[in-house]
């Protein structure tokens, strides 16, 4: 996208909607009523560029035509919804059926809310603020996760497709797993699984709904913790929101570094020793040998002053607890 686009379609100076009609009467009539009201507005005749326009530009709401050549608007919106940049977005159907398998098609396919023809743009806009003013509520919640270091997916269960992530969690997923979508990572995607069954279950004896078992992957001394946060649809089922905080124990390293007058590699080690890492697996997490671990864990046995390794470990993990009491040995 180039800086001219970027610059117009800034969310600080209005929200932007994409019109998605084969009418250049029904496009002129919108067009001019929400450009009039401040917002900016995109416009696509067909669905193949109503597809690509939502990509480029990332619109905060669609409206949307249902019956179109070519492409129509239901499946316009499937497509729209199955991909994770775009599957936030509110879609609001423009249609001159109101039969009723019409406008269920029109749910089904992704539509949050529908509208009938001859379309009436003040009433247009009163069904958008409601639905811009749900989403722009999510974004900002989300984007207060992100600053305060908690990460968000949202998942759907039935075949694992990310929905949406923020930022900072399709960071983090590239780091800890070398993609970010558009499926959620395997051992995620399991895990997920046995929460939404644990769910499943506590709903089915009509029980409290106690908290999932969490979720974590280690990276060296980082560690990431995903947990299930809430759901959207019936029972179980649709799709669940989970929230993923990352966690270095680098400052544990420093603190055992300082504490025991130790060198960063003599520290390490003994990092390690406190996760329960035996020499084989300290000397491949460093990139050095067992032989060379155990004269290192020699080296930190007589600082501390004791002779075997559960005795340094309960040493190191009881000071590390006075410096830091939520620390996970």
């Amino acid at each position: 996208m180039n800086e001219r686009l970027a610059q117009a379609l800034n969310r600080a100076h209005s929200d932007v909607v994409l019109i998605v009609d084969d009418v250049p009467d029904n496009v002129s009539l919108l067009h001019d009523a929400l450009d009039e009201s401040g917002y900016t507005v995109l416009v696509a005749l067909d669905g193949a560029s109503a597809l690509q326009r939502a990509a480029q530009a990332r619109p905060d709401i669609v409206l949307l035509d249902a019956m179109m050549p070519g492409m129509d608007g239901f499946e316009v919106a499937r497509r729209l919804k199955a991909e994770a940049t775009t599957a936030h977005i509110p879609i609001i159907f423009m249609t001159g059926l109101t039969e009723t398998e019409h406008l269920v098609a029109a749910l089904e396919a992704g539509g949050t809310d529908y509208v009938t023809k001859p379309i009436r743009p003040k009433e247009v806009m009163a069904r958008m603020h409601v639905h811009l003013q749900g989403a722009r509520e999510r974004r900002q919640a989300r984007n207060a996760l992100d600053a305060f270091g908690y990460a968000s997916i949202t998942v759907r269960a039935s075949d694992g497709r990310l929905m949406w992530q923020t930022p900072l969690a399709r960071e983090l997923l590239q780091r800890y797993y070398g993609h970010s979508g558009p499926y959620a990572p395997g051992p995620v995607l399991s895990w997920l699984r046995h929460g939404v069954a644990h769910v499943a279950e506590a709903l089915a004896r009509r029980e409290p709904l106690a908290e999932a078992p969490r979720f974590h992957i280690e990276q060296g001394p980082r560690r990431l913790t995903f947990r299930l946060q809430q759901h959207n649809g019936d029972g179980a089922g649709g799709d669940w929101l989970v929230i993923m905080q990352e966690a270095s124990d680098e400052a544990v390293i420093t603190a055992l570094t300082l504490s025991f007058k130790l060198t960063a590699r003599e520290a390490e080690v003994l990092y390690w020793v406190i996760k329960g890492k035996i020499n084989r697996d300290i000397g491949d997490i460093l990139g050095s040998s067992p032989m060379t671990v155990k004269k290192q864990l020699e080296r930190v046995y007589a600082k501390l002053g004791v002779e075997t390794r559960t005795a340094a470990a309960a040493m190191a993990l009881g000071r590390i607890r006075q410096l830091q009491p939520q620390f996970e040995g």
